[in-house]
């Protein structure tokens, strides 16, 4: 019996386990398989993605690359008297954006590239430019230093490109993936993009964008003040051809309609046409062949300021000089350098006057100097008025000089009123610019100082004010027995854009009706300075008579010389 209690526990023991051990059953049956199974199963069920991989790795490459590029991806560059800085950018459109702090900035279609060229104007080094104006024959290599320097600077910029782009790259790529392998994949990807993009550039490359620009900031004013490159071209070569048959039309019309002049120039009278300040405008040539033509003149003197920057990209500009008919006296203005003197030199029927240094032409003797100053800048250096008062000095000793070996001279010609001031008493007239408008005085001891207006009208700085600058010159008849001034035409021409005309006759005193002549250098009495001389009658309308009678003692408007006609003398 007592077996039965043993029998019994043991019994309820094993009923006990049969709950767990369905347990378990049951959790094996649910359990997972092996993981080495698991994985194998699951990539085999789920298709690869490589695609994704690849555009991870593309994404770190650009991110790379820009930051790179923000980092050391710029050179400065030193481009003649400017420091510049120079960088690449990436970009959906490419081209090349100028910016000219503060003025603004402006972009250029010059290639379709994913990377963008931009320049940074920082400064104008005041040292490299005191140079430039210390030393002006430097200019004449400053052409071949700027493109050196370009040249230069674009050669940095790609090397230091090239590394920006490959170690941003390679070390983004090293922080994403850790493995060196695939930190060198994103840098060999990122050269190959740049390679790509510098191809594309250059393939696409378009030099005439620089004729379409677009502008920005305070620069967008610019296309409403000059235009579009392209149609000023166009419409510049009409509009100066426009001028030239005005001008043509003037003298005809004068001739046609002004009353019985008080003084005709007979087909003997010596012709000077004097032009000045011309600041590149290509409109001059056309109207002065046209004024040679029309009045016959004899000879043109231009008192300076041909050029505007005096350098030797601009010498070009004067060419057009030997095919205008008639010699060409000239003396250098603060706008013109010694290296527009020594091309002027090598043109024919052109003389230089410098130095004092006196020349015969058509029948004429003339001595000039040059302007000492060199401001293209339209700065005023220290001691500018001395050293024109100097210039001035240097010109009188020379005509005193002149006179004493029994050659005297007939006209001097400076740049500036204040060196041409300094001859008074040592020559019958004198002529200037540089002032851009017209006056005429008789100095103190005798000497007629006429000074001109811009032949140019003031050039590219006719845009500056509210209304274009007029282009004014002059005709002056000389005896050709005396030598001396008999009267002048001045000539005013409407400014930029605009197509009117003003002549007025200008007599000295001692050739009005009841004179008498005076034992003046310059065979006229000495008189109050004035801009237009006592008893001449002021510029009126082309085309038209004064409405207003002339007091007695003034003679009546004057024809203009017509080149057709070879009236007898009054």
């Amino acid at each position: 019996m007592a077996r039965v209690p043993a029998a019994v526990g043991n019994l309820r023991h094993r009923i006990r386990r049969v709950p767990r051990a369905l347990g378990r059953l049951r959790s094996r049956r649910h359990r997972p398989a092996a993981p080495s199974t698991t994985v194998t199963t699951a990539l085999a069920a789920r298709p690869s993605r490589p695609w994704k991989r690849v555009a991870g790795l593309l994404a770190v490459v650009l991110l790379g690359a820009w930051l790179g590029l923000l980092v050391v991806g710029n050179v400065r560059v030193p481009v003649g008297p400017m420091d510049t800085t120079m960088t690449l950018r990436p970009s959906l459109a490419g081209g090349t954006k100028i910016n000219v702090s503060p003025l603004g900035a402006l972009e250029l279609d010059s290639h379709h590239a994913p990377v963008r060229l931009d320049v940074n104007v920082d400064r104008l080094d005041p040292a490299r430019s005191q140079a430039l104006v210390d030393h002006p024959e430097r200019l004449s290599g400053l052409q071949d230093e700027v493109t050196q320097d370009i040249a230069r600077g674009t050669a940095d910029l790609a090397v230091r490109s090239v590394v920006a782009v490959v170690t941003g790259a390679t070390a983004l790529g090293l922080a994403v993936y850790r493995r060196p392998r695939r930190a060198l994949a994103a840098g060999g990807l990122a050269l190959t993009l740049l390679a790509a993009s510098g191809g594309t550039a250059y393939a696409t490359w378009n030099p005439d964008s620089v004729l379409e620009p677009r502008f920005s900031g305070l620069l967008s004013s610019a296309p409403s003040l000059v235009g579009n490159a392209r149609s000023i071209v166009t419409e510049f070569d009409v509009y100066q051809k426009e001028l030239a048959r005005l001008v043509t039309n003037v003298t005809k019309l004068y001739d046609a309609t002004s009353t019985l002049p008080a003084y005709q120039p007979d087909p003997t009278t010596l012709r000077v046409l004097h032009v000045s300040d011309i600041h590149l405008n290509p409109a001059s040539w056309t109207i002065i062949a046209s004024l040679v033509e029309q009045y016959r003149v004899d000879v043109i003197v231009d008192s300076g300021d041909t050029m505007d920057h005096g350098t030797a990209a601009e010498n070009g500009f004067l060419d057009p000089i030997e095919d205008l008919g008639a010699p060409y006296v000239w003396v250098r203005g603060n706008h013109d350098s010694l290296v527009t003197q020594r091309y002027l030199e090598g043109l024919e029927n052109v003389h230089v006057l410098d130095g004092g240094r006196a020349r015969t032409v058509a029948g004429l003797r003339f001595a000039g100097i040059g302007d000492p100053q060199f401001t293209p800048d339209r700065s005023r250096k220290p001691g500018a008025e001395q050293s024109q008062e100097l210039a001035g000095a240097r010109l009188a000793s020379a005509l005193r000089d002149q006179r004493a070996a029994g050659t005297p001279v007939d006209v001097a010609v400076a740049h500036e009123p204040e060196a041409a001031r300094e001859v008074d008493g040592t020559v019958p007239l004198v002529l200037a610019g540089h002032v851009h408008r017209q006056k005429t005085e008789v100095m103190k001891y005798g000497t007629r100082l006429r000074v001109e207006g811009s032949t140019g009208g003031s050039g590219l700085r006719a845009i500056e004010g509210e209304h274009p600058d007029p282009i004014e010159t002059s005709i002056l008849y000389f005896d050709r027995d005396t030598r001396r001034l008999q009267a002048w035409d001045a000539i005013r021409l409407g400014g930029l854009g605009l197509t009117t005309a003003e002549v007025s006759r200008h007599l000295p005193e001692e050739n009005q009706p009841g004179a008498s002549p005076s034992g003046s250098p310059s065979g006229s009495p000495s008189g109050a300075p004035s801009g237009s001389p006592a008893g001449s009658p002021t510029g009126s309308p082309a085309g038209s008579p004064s409405d207003t009678p002339s007091p007695p003692s003034s003679p009546p408007p004057s024809r203009l010389p017509s080149p057709a006609s070879s009236a007898p003398v009054p």
